[in-house]
């Protein structure tokens, strides 16, 4: 039960000393969640009360199931962008259809993420290398960024995950600009950027907040002078199931994918980062998927749309010193009474306040830093950064990660199809072997003897480079060589296609009258070695554990051959 369970673990052995840090913590979250909520539900397309009801329940779940103490649950930019570019791909015309689909959302995600949590597939999120995620978040940063432009000017101008077609929207919209929402905009964000400047433990987005509302409040600058939140209903979110209909379930499970690992990707790599500071508990990523899923899942009957841990608030809570989930559990009941008894204080809330506080939340996120020490040390890789972020601003936000996925995969492949690999030399007398390359002035260089390192698993995709090292080092001096080695210290395995073709390599080299040895093979080799027909072929008296070992053995062969042809000239 303990494992399914994580909160049974922790809470018994619960300290008072606790319960003062979990409860700042607590409190410094819901005041950095509720204007980070309301403002990341405009990004997912959605009114600002559902990133509230998003902050609520998810939160109280994952305290239960999550092995992370400091995760903070809740709507996060990312996700949201998501959502708004996977619905947005479906033309709903009907806002409450809208909003529907994005609860549906959460409940597809949720439910996947737990199957995939039951299945151990904790593993997956290793597809999603780190230049495709560094890409992508960049591109996103800016489309989010981007968006948030219609609330700080002021205009009418539809929401869009692609950079071409929202900016040529902007240029050719005919609103003009509201002076109004131009300075709120403006003026937040400068305030932001100071107030985070000067100490980052003030909630410099609850102060925007609260000076956006005393601004439109007082100066009695109202719609449609300056867009406001206006009424938000009062409340804690309904019990409801989401509407079940299997073909709009069918339009959902591309997007819920891509989100799922997305969102798993996001808190499992924060949780990773702020467990490494703390010794007392240990991250399990089949629990947080199951953690999470069970956060959308069960927070989709309450009115949320997807939700994960998010970076700042996640750090926010573990600097304000929280402990354990309660600190979690304390925020959600902030998030309650906010809802319970005092959402009309947000009526004058201006949407470009809100705008401000995304712009200078998400800006971070583009890590051009990154991108050019990757070109500078690994430009493959860079090209598979840039493939994405292209692609992710151009294409579309979830084209974006499938392009680098794709592309990544095309790079191991290539990568693994043409692997490293080494002619290797003796270091003077020393039974040290290496690179010839690297060291030609240390290295004892020999006409007669070839060492081979192959510095990767030996199958179907790279045996026929493998071949072609082989017969053009021997085609350099086909006379003078009388040796063979092949280093297999690096082959973890060899598979069936590759021990066919090696049977044939082999017998054709030794058709040439030359030794061919087998050096340093890990135990999975070696056993595919002696199960198979290999060994028939290499025979077992040249397999050795070291390089050393079997140049000793092929100079003591060949030393022998060279007294024996001397006798046998005396003699006759």
């Amino acid at each position: 039960m303990k494992t399914f369970i994580p909160i049974l673990n922790w809470l018994p052995d619960y300290k008072s000393e606790y319960l003062k840090d979990d409860f700042i913590a607590g409190v410094t979250v819901a005041v950095l969640l509720i204007p980070q909520g309301m403002a990341y539900a405009l990004i997912a397309g959605l009114p600002p009360i559902y990133g509230l009801y998003a902050a609520l329940t998810p939160q109280i779940i994952y305290a239960f199931l999550g092995t992370s103490r400091q995760l903070a649950v809740g709507p996060v930019a990312m996700d949201s962008l998501l959502v708004a570019a996977g619905l947005g791909a479906l033309s709903i015309v009907d806002s409450n259809q809208y909003i529907q689909m994005a609860i549906l959302l959460a409940l597809t995600i949720g439910a996947i993420q737990f199957l995939l949590g039951l299945l151990k597939m904790g593993f997956i999120v290793n597809f999603l290398s780190k230049p495709v995620i560094s890409g992508f978040t960049s591109a996103a940063a800016i489309i989010i960024c981007l968006n948030q432009l219609r609330h700080i000017l002021g205009i009418s101008i539809s929401q869009s995950n692609k950079i071409h077609v929202f900016t040529s929207a902007l240029m050719q919209s005919e609103t003009p600009i509201n002076l109004h929402s131009l300075i709120i905009g403006i003026v937040s964000i400068i305030l932001l950027i100071l107030i985070k400047g000067w100490s980052s433990k003030i909630p410099s987005a609850l102060v925007i907040v609260v000076i956006g509302i005393c601004w439109v409040t007082f100066t009695h600058q109202i719609q449609p002078s300056v867009a406001i939140v206006g009424n938000i209903p009062d409340g804690l979110p309904n019990f409801s199931f989401p509407p079940l209909k299997w073909e709009i379930i069918k339009e959902l499970i591309p997007i819920s994918l891509t989100i799922a690992l997305v969102a798993f990707m996001e808190a499992i790599s924060i949780a990773k980062s702020i467990q490494e500071k703390h010794k007392t508990y240990e991250i399990n990523p089949n629990q947080e998927l199951l953690a999470l899923g069970a956060s959308n899942m069960i927070g989709s009957f309450f009115q949320s749309y997807p939700t994960t841990g998010g970076f700042s608030r996640t750090a926010v809570n573990n600097e304000a010193g929280a402990k354990t989930g309660v600190a979690a559990l304390i925020s959600a009941l902030i998030v309650a009474i906010i809802l319970t008894f005092f959402t009309d204080w947000f009526y004058y809330l201006p949407k470009s306040a809100l705008g401000a506080i995304i712009i200078v939340a998400v800006i971070k996120l583009i890590d051009y830093k990154y991108a050019i020490r990757l070109y500078k040390i690994r430009k493959d890789e860079f090209l598979v950064l840039l493939i994405t972020f292209i692609a992710t601003l151009f294409i579309g936000i979830t084209e974006g990660i499938l392009f680098g996925i794709i592309f990544s995969f095309i790079l191991l492949v290539y990568r693994t199809s043409k692997p490293h690999y080494a002619f290797l030399g003796r270091i003077g007398s020393t039974n040290y072997f290496k690179n010839i390359k690297r060291f030609p002035d240390e290295v004892v260089l020999r006409d007669d003897l070839i060492i081979l390192r192959f510095d990767a698993q030996l199958f179907f995709g790279n045996i026929h480079f493998f071949k072609k090292l082989v017969f053009d080092s021997l085609n350099k001096n086909p006379r003078k060589v009388k040796g063979f080695i092949i280093n297999a210290r690096s082959m973890n395995y060899i598979d069936s296609t590759a021990i066919e073709q090696l049977i044939d390599i082999i017998e054709k080299i030794q058709e040439k009258g030359i030794r061919v040895m087998l050096v340093g093979a890990t135990g999975p080799t070696r056993d595919s070695v002696i199960k198979s027909k290999l060994i028939n072929v290499v025979k077992k008296g040249n397999l050795f554990i070291t390089s050393g070992d079997a140049t000793d053995s092929f100079d003591k062969v060949c030393k022998k051959s060279s007294i024996q042809k001397k006798l046998s000239r005396q003699t006759n």
